[in-house]
């Protein structure tokens, strides 16, 4: 599509001797630095308007309708001094950007008296030769029936985080819903011209549900008539919902592989990172039978502190949330009702706060104030056990359920055949800027504490932390991949998937060698900091895979006989000298201050002493503060829950036809015009935006910080 062009793409690298170069090329002729094909969806009528072939503002190359390729991606696009109002959403929804576009800048189009400010969005539904991905209508009739609910599952949870920004509307668009594998996508932000309800949706719903598969047609066209209803909430219409998709999810078979690697690097004489399963974690579980979490559970620690407070904050959360999920696991086990994602949620979080006081606790303790007080970054994935009934004669262990917990900038990512998705949104100040409307996020990569994080494992009490957790369905073959930043700094997950993921999943290289593969791409381009990935073979195997036996007794949870990979250590820096210690913090300036809000200044560091008696003291501190948080949702758990809203039967009467439903506008056609017959990482279902309660901006930062410089 793009070889007809003539005028050259330019490389990124500002020194590069000669920056031009052919369209169709992968690397700089001159200098050999990765080109970048940044396509953007310009938003308008105006832009609609373009032909194809014509170049804009000399950089900009019309690849299609509205599709337009940034040829001068190292120069900043045109951005006003004052953001006008009408983009506000799409910053505020950026921890929603797994589904939502984001703001890249504005063009003018036109003579200078009549010139049309076009809109530019990244992070758009086209793949890598500028095409868009199918829309919701094209790919529906040809998919399953377990990702025909988990689409509708995906458009119910953003329900609630677009109505509170006034773009619901973006959900009645059939051709603005765009699906990318499992993940739906949105094209842009629909403001609408009347305020959209449930019915509205059920009524988009219900030309699909018209091509639905037949095994849930009948339940579908059921759960529209509900929604149709004004006396029906979205709490009541989500447990429905969700009771389908999990029946839908367990009759795919699951086979699950993992591999797990922590490195120090080139160039750190200790390692503050830790992750959850390691070579040592497969031999213990090999020999004592004991570790009953592999491989369900995955997860990456990436300590701050500095010498011999990272890392003990790093271990020290893995080691406590192991316990905390194992008795969590063994209490679902024993449930004879499901769980509802909420309710998952809320569990997760407290166990997470527990976790989080056990290491402030530890601070505590040792006299830590301000910026000596250690912490950690979390990233951790649990493919949850829950016994889902396929049949009223065949019960079934195999839930599909995955919840994604992050704390701090480690990530997880989705890897597919085609794509690479990034599961997860950093805490950090870059991501804090754009959520709450300040800045652009390539603006906010000026500054100079652009990466600072904004919370972490440990560093303050619990309450003043706010995990993300999200809960997504495996429903197709893939790679999950947890890593700390000594990988995904400069992007290096999203340029080198492709070589390594589609080779795994076609049977052209283990597991263990891609793992080991991405330590050594992060030892040579990230080699200044520790580097941790664990990944998790998501296969779609012909025998069916169950996950917990919960027939005995004696062992509340067992794993199910799963062929794991052993896998050796490696060490990037075995061969190298160390050369004294670490510093006593490799934790930046900036992410002092945003951590530890306190504007007195840092004490003298606590010198450490080399014996480790502490260790005795430490793990005792841990089983009492485990145990105490444990008691709060153990009880939780055992109350009686108070059952969920009944759905009514559906009425006698007709439900109403699309034709009385308020139209959206001509921009978004109605539901009635549509034609009936029509992923993730960290899609899979996120739970509902966060509350502003919730947001990074409570976290007191310094007073110094300022917004975001304009474009050089």
């Amino acid at each position: 599509m793009i070889s007809s062009f003539s005028q050259p793409i330019y490389c990124p690298n500002l020194s590069c001797p000669d920056p031009g170069n052919t369209f169709g090329r992968q690397q700089c002729a001159a200098c050999e630095t990765n080109l970048i094909y940044r396509y953007l969806w310009a938003v308008g009528p105006a832009a609609d308007e373009v032909a194809t072939g014509k170049v804009i503002a000399d950089r900009y190359f019309v690849i299609a309708p509205q599709i337009w390729l940034d040829s001068r991606p190292s120069i900043p696009p045109s951005v006003p001094e004052q953001l006008p109002d009408t983009i506000m959403p799409y910053l505020h929804l950026y921890p929603q950007r797994l589904h939502t576009p984001e703001v890249y800048g504005f063009c003018s189009l036109g003579e200078a008296a009549e010139a049309v400010e076009v809109l530019l969005l990244e992070n758009v539904p086209v793949n890598n030769f500028g095409r868009l991905y199918p829309s919701i209508l094209e790919a529906w009739a040809q998919t399953s029936a377990a990702r025909q609910v988990y689409w509708l599952w995906q458009m119910l949870q953003m329900w609630t985080a677009l109505s509170e920004q006034g773009v619901a509307a973006s959900l009645l668009v059939p051709e603005n819903l765009r699906v990318e594998g499992w993940r739906v996508r949105l094209l842009q932000l629909h403001p609408g011209n009347f305020v959209p309800t449930l019915k509205d949706l059920g009524d988009v719903w219900s030309g699909l549900v018209e091509s639905a598969q037949p095994e849930v047609q009948s339940r579908l066209g059921e759960i529209c008539v509900f929604m149709r209803r004004s006396s029906m909430n979205l709490d009541a219409i989500a447990l429905e919902l969700n009771d389908l998709l999990l029946e839908q999810a367990a009759k795919l078979p699951l086979h699950l592989e993992v591999v797990g690697i922590t490195d120090t690097g080139p160039q750190r004489s200790q390692n503050e990172d830790s992750c959850y399963p390691t070579a040592a974690d497969f031999q213990s579980s090999k020999t004592s039978g004991n570790d009953q979490l592999i491989p369900y559970l995955t997860m990456v620690c990436d300590g701050v502190g500095g010498h011999e407070g990272g890392e003990v904050a790093s271990q020290l959360a893995v080691q406590s949330l192991k316990a905390l999920i194992q008795n969590l696991l063994a209490e679902i086990a024993e449930q004879q009702e499901l769980m509802t994602p909420q309710m998952v949620t809320e569990q997760l979080e407290e166990i997470v706060r527990v976790v989080n006081n056990v290491i402030s606790a530890q601070n505590n303790e040792q006299g830590k104030e301000l910026r000596q007080r250690m912490g950690t970054t979390l990233v951790m994935a649990l493919q949850l056990p829950q016994k889902v009934k396929v049949s009223e004669d065949l019960p079934s262990n195999n839930g599909h359920e995955l919840y994604l917990v992050n704390v701090g900038d480690s990530r997880a990512y989705w890897i597919g055949k085609n794509y690479c998705q990034r599961l997860t949104v950093d805490d950090d100040v870059a991501s804090r800027e754009v959520h709450l409307g300040h800045s652009l996020y390539w603006e906010t990569q000026l500054r100079s504490d652009a990466g600072a994080l904004t919370q972490a494992l440990g560093t303050r009490d619990g309450d003043f932390l706010r995990p993300t957790i999200q809960r997504f369905i495996i429903e197709e073959e893939g790679l999950l991949l947890l890593c700390s930043d000594g990988l995904s700094d400069n992007d290096w997950v999203e340029q080198s998937w492709e070589n390594y993921g589609p080779e795994v999943l076609e049977g052209k290289m283990s597991l263990e060698a891609a793992v080991q593969s991405w330590i050594r791409l992060a030892n040579e381009k990230n080699g200044y900091d520790n580097t941790s990935v664990v990944v998790t073979y998501c296969r779609m195997s012909p025998e069916r895979l169950v996950l917990f036996d919960t027939a005995g007794a004696s062992a509340p949870v067992s794993a199910a006989p799963v062929s794991l990979p052993m896998s050796p250590s490696v060490s990037g820096s075995a061969s190298l000298q160390k050369t004294g210690r670490m510093p006593e913090s490799q934790l930046s300036e900036s992410s002092k201050q945003l951590l530890y809000p306190e504007t007195a200044p840092a004490p003298e560091p606590v010198q450490k002493q080399k014996s480790k008696r502490w260790l005795p003291l430490l793990g005792l501190l841990v089983l009492m503060l485990a145990f105490a948080g444990l008691g709060l949702w153990v009880r939780r758990l055992q109350s009686p829950q108070p059952d969920p809203e009944q759905l009514p039967p559906p009425p006698e009467t007709t439900a109403p036809t699309p034709a009385d439903i308020p139209s959206p506008g001509a921009d978004i056609p109605s539901p009635a015009a549509e034609s009936p017959s029509p992923s993730p990482e960290s899609t899979p279902a996120e739970s509902p935006s966060p509350s502003p309660e919730s947001t990074p901006a409570e976290i007191p930062a310094p007073g110094a910080e300022s917004p975001s410089p304009s474009p050089q």
